[in-house]
């Protein structure tokens, strides 16, 4: 699934065919995702201005015109493409997605079209009162984001303080973080040299230090690098990502820490795949 680079990513390629601009209509090739799309979804959405595009952890927030809140989320294989007048934009010699999965399409004000494909469709889009987006309940109760002014080492500390699990499965959560993955817990413990098995309450200190600069850092260098492409992720202009060549651990069980040499491990944390050094995280 798609983490915080990934839809930054996403967001960034859409934002100069959809930021500031109209919806002229909306094509809907079936009346669900994951979730039954919103009725009126494309009376609701036609006409509309997207007034700004964000981002709030892994979901895409376009504010609308007309008082509603776009919210997206890219689920499993979700993809939004971009063509103009027709014309299938540069993809890097990549094949293009099938069709058949075109669930979505927006024709916007200038001659762009935006197509989300998802062949697991479980991706979803909801409509939300703008005004009231602090009820949405899929982002109610989420942590500060990895590069806010919110997330410090100082809020790291409290957040870790009285949690006995792994800090592997306490960073996934998104109440204590919002919009960390698998991949980038995985990456940010490594480079902070502390174990996933290590329990929480015993990283404040200077391990949450070490531990809060490199959840900023691995972010940072990830979206720079346009996130990592893994399955089924490509940013909306068919470019892959690439940060996937300088991962340290993650998916690279039994080949050598980049460190010691020791080989990488694999355990199963919460049904998750984590990876990681025994030698040099503790």
């Amino acid at each position: 699934m798609p983490e915080l680079p990934e839809v930054e990513t996403v967001r960034r390629g859409l934002s100069p065919v959809m930021d500031g601009r109209t919806i002229l209509s909306v094509q809907l090739n079936r009346p669900d995702l994951r979730f039954p799309l919103p009725a009126q979804f494309a009376d609701r959405l036609s006409g509309a201005r997207i007034d700004r595009l964000g981002r709030r952890s892994k979901f895409l927030v376009a504010e609308l015109s007309s008082g509603d809140a776009l919210i997206m989320h890219l689920g499993m294989s979700g993809r939004f493409t971009i063509t103009d007048s027709g014309q299938l934009g540069e993809f890097h010699h990549e094949v293009a997605p099938d069709p058949k999965h075109d669930h979505v399409i927006f024709h916007m004000e200038g001659g762009q079209t935006v197509t989300y494909n998802d062949p697991r469709r479980f991706g979803f889009m909801e409509l939300w009162p703008l005004a009231q987006m602090e009820t949405y309940p899929r982002l109610a109760g989420l942590g500060p984001e990895p590069l806010s002014n919110t997330f410090s080492h100082a809020w790291l500390n409290e957040a870790l303080k009285g949690k006995t699990g792994p800090i592997k499965s306490v960073l996934l959560d998104q109440r204590t973080i919002a919009g960390l993955g698998n991949i980038y817990v995985c990456e940010a413990l490594y480079r902070a040299k502390i174990s996933p098995r290590r329990r929480a309450n015993t990283v404040p200190g200077e391990r949450a230090a070490r531990l809060t600069r490199a959840i900023n850092d691995v972010i940072a260098e990830a979206i720079e690098a346009g996130g990592s492409s893994i399955s089924d992720f490509k940013a909306a202009t068919g470019e892959l990502g690439y940060f996937q060549h300088t991962f340290a651990v993650y998916d690279r069980e039994g080949e050598p820490c980049k460190t010691c040499g020791a080989p990488i491990r694999r355990i199963v944390q919460s049904g998750r795949s984590s990876f990681y050094c025994g030698s040099c995280q503790r």
